[in-house]
């Protein structure tokens, strides 16, 4: 028989933030039932996020290096892209993550509803199953509806020469040519796997730069290695309107251009899923479609909490886990700090890949920093040049204070960015991380070099 409560704890939705909830307050003792209208666990990130999309950009980078494995004095060929292997590979990934997941989930004695659900009130949730209506009891409710792509007023994305990233997943070829409208963190990820694969790429973004919430160096160096790589973009050019045309879509820009393309993926960036889920009747408080939460994740109703996507914090999966595991502990009886958004590590996986924590030099001197930084180019770093990467590592801190922001470009520096993390976050002196040893070679040491000489006792730096 159902068990329909009253639970301790009932989620809302079984994405990063939800499941993490779960799983972190059934450790804790409590009582979980978690409710998931998908047929798979871990929402947008692991089906249609986060895991397929690094499945793809490992592809790409494959395909890159086959066609450059020449300059490595290795004899390959580069036939093309078997795009149903990609996705059967893509999907493999997903599908054994998602089963270790749900075996997890099931160890821990949390009770999973497959169904639709809504609130019924500040301690019930409805759901809408194949069996028909449960209403599940909880003491508390927790929220994790995720969010989905938007679109601009007046486009549609008709899911075949108008896209979202969610089609973009299941293309099942390669595009001859695409216009990306965003240069976000997916319109920039797209574009590079895009690129790999053969297509003719194009990025329209309206601020001034890819990555605009990036340090302005990062995105720059980023601008420059796609130039290289062929990947066109528009820059400071909004978007006006589409058509369909024979041989795909038509894209006019507000200053009179026009791009044509087979396909246009419309990457302007994810919306809350917040209708529909009886927030206004049970007196949750909204602003712009997004859940109001204090540092705590505390919504106005005192049952209830929000995590993730659906409250107006960093669209990260690992800010979903933070949010989540918080939640289940505050709701236990402890007292977790709250989660400076500014220490949370951002990675964008193009090639090359752009990572950073911290805040930028920009946004420390509207905080009022008085600042000094170093840029270390990474061709002085041999593993770089091993790998044939061209970038750098920049790091910001403020006079005679801590560390405030490190900024990286280049092959594989997302793996860089845990100990720019523990930099930040621990708020390190400059001097005190130029005394740690960093292994040769390696492209942790150009972390070192930068701490080095912005400790005023610079090792490989030329000038």
């Amino acid at each position: 028989m159902a068990n329909n409560g009253p639970f301790d704890i009932v989620v809302l939705g079984a994405g990063s933030g939800g499941y993490a909830c779960a799983l972190r307050a059934a450790e804790l003792g409590r009582s979980v039932a978690l409710i998931e209208r998908d047929e798979s666990l871990g929402g947008t990130c692991l089906n249609r996020g986060c895991i397929p999309t690094k499945a793809l950009l490992h592809a790409a980078e494959v395909a890159d290096q086959s066609r450059e494995a020449a300059k490595f004095g290795v004899k390959a060929t580069f036939e093309g892209i078997d795009v149903a292997g990609v996705n059967a590979y893509k999907d493999k990934v997903v599908s054994t993550t998602v089963k270790g997941l749900t075996g997890l989930i099931k160890s821990r004695g949390i009770e999973v509803v497959h169904g639709t659900g809504r609130l019924a009130g500040p301690t019930a949730v409805e759901v809408e199953t194949a069996e028909g209506t449960r209403r599940i009891e909880g003491g508390h409710i927790v929220l994790g509806t995720g969010s989905a792509p938007k679109s601009l007023p007046g486009l549609d994305i008709d899911g075949e020469r108008v896209i979202s990233s969610d089609h973009a997943l299941r293309l099942e070829h390669v595009p001859g040519s695409v216009v990306i409208l965003g240069g976000g963190v997916i319109g920039v990820e797209f574009a590079s796997v895009w690129r790999s694969f053969g297509a003719d790429v194009t990025i329209v973004e309206a601020l001034p730069h890819l990555l605009p919430l990036e340090e302005e160096s990062s995105s720059k160096r980023l601008e420059r290695a796609f130039r290289k790589r062929g990947i066109r973009f528009e820059l400071g050019t909004r978007f006006q309107s589409a058509k369909t045309t024979q041989g795909g879509i038509s894209v006019t820009l507000e200053d009179g251009k026009t791009i044509d393309a087979e396909l246009l993926l419309v990457a302007v960036g994810r919306g809350p899923v917040s209708d529909g889920i009886g927030l206004a009747e049970a007196g949750v408080e909204t602003e712009r479609g997004y859940v109001k939460v204090d540092e705590y994740c505390r919504t106005s109703v005192p049952t209830i909490s929000a995590v993730g996507d659906l409250i107006p914090t960093p669209q990260l999966a690992h800010v979903g886990f933070a949010e989540g595991i918080l939640v289940a502990e505050r709701l236990s009886g402890l007292t977790p700090p709250p989660i400076d958004y500014d220490g949370v590590p951002r990675i964008t996986y193009s090639d090359p890949e752009v990572a950073s924590v911290g805040i930028t030099s920009a946004v420390a001197r509207e905080r009022g920093y008085e600042i000094k930084e170093v840029t270390y180019d990474l061709a002085g770093n041999p593993k770089s040049k091993i790998l044939g990467t061209q970038g750098e590592v920049k790091v910001i801190a403020a006079v005679d204070g801590p560390v405030l922001g490190l900024h990286m470009v280049g092959a594989r520096v997302g793996e860089l960015i845990a100990e720019g993390q523990l930099i930040y976050n621990w708020e390190a002196l400059p001097g005190e991380v130029a005394q740690l040893i960093h292994p040769h070679p390696t492209q942790s040491e150009a972390v070192g070099e930068a701490h080095l000489a912005l400790a005023g006792k610079p090792l490989h730096v030329h000038g």
